[in-house]
């Protein structure tokens, strides 16, 4: 038997992203954001559709539900739902709650459009869980670009219960799902 051992800040504050992500009513990759500053959690949020509208998960988002027609990483204009980043944004906005200064702990490295949220907000630091890369190379180096202006970003190593919740674009895969090291 392994001695109990207290987990690390980033441990302890994965685990809370990881547990707000089974909030997350979205069709795509299901998504936990927590915004903490001065060790305490100011914000939590997860990925899905606005408040008072009908769930993704239950034909809510037209480009969700209808992943035949629109590929992976496109379409993004007709998606109804909010990103994890976005939403803990968005609440902490929402009570008046300063995020500048702060850290953002997510279970998927943010995307173009929260990227810019989050350096617009000034958080100064990003710790992720699973990788997001654009389809393209342009769109990849635009990318690369915005998260290359957030102070510190950084990869945490944690295990996630639910991989399978997670579908990186344009991330090769192994044949069980995990994802290939780039």
């Amino acid at each position: 038997m392994q001695p109990w051992r207290m987990p690390s800040r980033d441990e302890y504050y994965m685990g809370i992203a990881v547990a707000v992500r089974e909030k997350a009513n979205c069709l795509g990759s299901r998504v936990g954001a927590v915004i903490v500053r001065d060790n305490r959690v100011i914000s939590t949020g997860y990925n899905g559709v606005p408040e008072g509208m009908q769930n993704c998960l239950d034909g809510g988002c037209h480009r969700c539900s209808n992943t035949a027609i629109y590929k992976s990483g496109e379409a993004y204009d007709l998606c109804i739902c909010v990103h994890a980043e976005q939403n803990a944004l968005i609440t902490a906005a929402r009570f008046g709650i300063a995020v500048f200064g702060a850290t953002l702990y997510t279970t998927m490295k943010p995307c173009f459009n929260c990227a810019k949220e989050i350096l617009q907000a000034g958080i100064v630091q990003v710790c992720y869980l699973h990788e997001w890369r654009p389809g393209d190379d342009r769109k990849r180096a635009e990318h690369e670009k915005i998260i290359a202006a957030i102070k510190l970003i950084r990869k945490i190593d944690y295990p996630d219960p639910r991989p399978e919740w997670i579908r990186a674009i344009s991330l090769p895969q192994t044949g069980d799902g995990a994802e290939v090291p780039m």
